[in-house]
């Protein structure tokens, strides 16, 4: 069992630009509340599997955050995406299959719109599943109050979390555009952006 487990996040996110802000603010709203995120872009590895990859991270995380909302293509004969519904299931499983400390196993199940899911994962009927319309400060939101009702019983509030995270973001345009030479904030990788976060919450909080 990985040390970590208990505050190890799994993020299971879009990574195309248009969710970019979303899947920042969904991994800083982690760091925030003082949990670990763990996404597949961690590694670069080539020679490793992907699926290995991903297996790897859900079993070392008790915690599992899917984000659904590219279950629908946005223009005519566009595939849509099947890989988060994909890994949702095997954390699923995980939780419900493996045993042990498996069995604490938290999820969080974000979309776009509140019952589109519905139309595609019918299975998931029921289920408690969260809406961000695309607005960085509502998916905050909704990774903030999901850690305040299954872990930490009160916190900062969405607003304040919010408000750091731009922030964040004014100390990045620092560090990347104006130490580093980028163009823009866009043009950093994921990666190297939560390094950034790792040395901005060491410093502030």
């Amino acid at each position: 069992m990985p040390r970590d487990f208990e505050k190890n996040v799994f993020v299971n996110c879009p990574f195309d630009n248009d969710f970019r802000q979303l899947l920042l603010g969904v991994v800083f709203t982690i760091f925030y509340f003082g949990y670990k995120p763990r996404l597949s872009l961690e590694r670069a590895d080539s020679a490793e599997n992907r699926i290995d990859k991903i297996t790897d991270l859900i079993k070392e995380s008790k915690f599992g955050i899917h984000d659904l909302s590219r279950l629908v293509s946005t223009a005519k004969g566009e595939v849509y995406r099947m890989n988060m519904p994909f890994e949702l299931g095997i954390d699923y499983g995980c939780k419900k299959l493996k045993g042990g400390k498996w069995k604490e196993k938290k999820i969080l199940i974000l979309e776009k719109e509140r019952y589109r899911f519905q139309q595609a994962i019918s299975d998931l009927s029921g289920c408690d599943i969260k809406s961000h319309d695309d607005e960085v400060d509502k998916i905050i939101c909704s990774v903030r109050d999901w850690f305040i009702t299954e872990e930490l019983g009160r916190g900062d509030s969405g607003n304040m979390v919010w408000d750091r995270f731009n922030d964040f973001q004014a100390y990045l345009y620092d560090e990347v555009v104006e130490k580093d030479g980028h163009k823009s904030t866009d043009d950093v990788q994921v990666s190297e952006i939560i390094h950034h976060m790792n040395e901005w919450f060491a410093k502030k909080m």
